[in-house]
């Protein structure tokens, strides 16, 4: 298990759709490294694109629960989307007011291939489509109202790690 360094805004495998997990791949090292660098104190979730590698797993770390899913895939959004402060691990430094739906739900798999489901609200909703989204070539910035997003990307490039 090794915390793996976190790939910043710019780095193409942030903006490629994750390739689905095989049931012949040996996702364990992936999975325990993801679970690994989600521990590090004030990380919500990490998916597998921002460690660098280009399959379909996340790792979560909400309300002292820590797991992954492995090919997930958004079931349910629910509510009416809601303005939330946003950051990144691949956007450091920054947050900036996103819409998102206060419950989510994805299903996936484990490591042994069974059907898994999680859901949940508040933060964990928020990160089930944070993720999510990592997995189909899409960072928060992407959701961004407008001229939200004008400024964010002035900010970025603006900032000393860009």
């Amino acid at each position: 298990m090794t915390e793996r360094q976190i790939r910043l805004f710019g780095d193409p495998v942030l903006k490629t759709v994750s390739d689905p997990v095989k049931p012949t791949d040996d996702v364990r090292g992936l999975v325990e490294d993801l679970v690994e660098t989600v521990k590090v104190p004030g990380r919500a979730g990490v998916a597998a694109p921002q460690i660098g590698v280009n399959q379909r797993a996340f790792s979560y770390n909400v309300d002292g629960k820590v797991g992954y899913v492995i090919n997930p895939v958004v079931v349910e959004l629910s509510g009416e989307p809601e303005l939330m402060d946003e950051g990144c691990l691949s956007v450091p430094g920054f947050y900036f007011p996103r819409l998102r739906y206060p419950s989510a739900r994805v299903a996936g798999e484990d490591l042994d291939g069974n059907p898994i489901e999680l859901s949940g609200t508040g933060v964990m909703a928020q990160a089930l489509q944070h993720e999510t989204d990592h997995l189909d070539g899409k960072l928060y910035i992407d959701g961004l109202e407008k001229g939200v997003r004008r400024e964010a990307m002035r900010l970025i490039r603006e900032s000393d790690w860009f």
